[in-house]
């Protein structure tokens, strides 16, 4: 079997034939990872596992923008923002259809008015994560592993090649660094 560090090479090198190679290698893993991932979203989310897994994969294999990865885990890594970036992007088009969009004015009834708690927490864990990582970028990293790829402390150490008790340190100051910036943002409405 194929080392998939190789093929992810091969894809930073413009082969295009190496991206149809990688995707049975690690299909799985993603579909896992996106399942974690939806089971976080409201139940009505209209984006199923599947989809999710070739957007993100479509992304991350994009010869037309070089991408590289150190190894494995930093694909995977990747694949998790991939999938994070998807569903702040559809998150975001939802908030534009709630507050109006492309709709025409009409009466307005108690049964038309709907409220997307998920996809307003999305946002906010969207724009904190990306504040912490100009903080300190690999708790973000990490954060983003545990929260948005479903990863366990471990599983997220190995991604990052990190060492279990940095790991451990690292998400403690997460949580609590999300947790202050998130309460912040519920104290001032926002």
């Amino acid at each position: 079997m194929p080392d998939v560090t190789q093929i992810l090479t091969a894809i930073e090198d413009g082969d295009p034939s190496a991206a149809e190679r990688l995707l049975p290698l690690i299909y799985d893993e993603l579909r896992k990872l996106a399942a974690a991932r939806m089971a976080q979203e409201s139940p009505d989310h209209t984006l199923a596992a599947t989809a999710l897994v070739h957007e993100a994969y479509i992304r991350l294999v994009d010869v037309d923008q070089a991408q590289s990865w150190d190894n494995r885990g930093h694909f995977f890594a990747a694949a998790a923002e991939a999938m994070r970036r998807v569903l702040v992007e559809i998150a975001r088009k939802k908030g534009r259809q709630k507050r109006g969009g492309q709709r025409k004015k009409g009466s307005l009834h108690e049964a038309d008015v709907t409220v997307e708690p998920i996809a307003d927490e999305l946002l906010d864990l969207a724009e904190a994560l990306t504040e912490l990582a100009d903080h300190d970028p690999r708790s973000a990293e990490l954060a983003k592993l545990r929260l948005l790829a479903g990863m366990t402390l471990d599983e997220a150490a190995g991604a990052l090649d990190i060492s279990p008790r940095t790991a451990t340190r690292d998400w403690s100051y997460a949580q609590a660094w999300l947790s202050r910036v998130l309460r912040a943002h519920d104290d001032n409405g926002e």
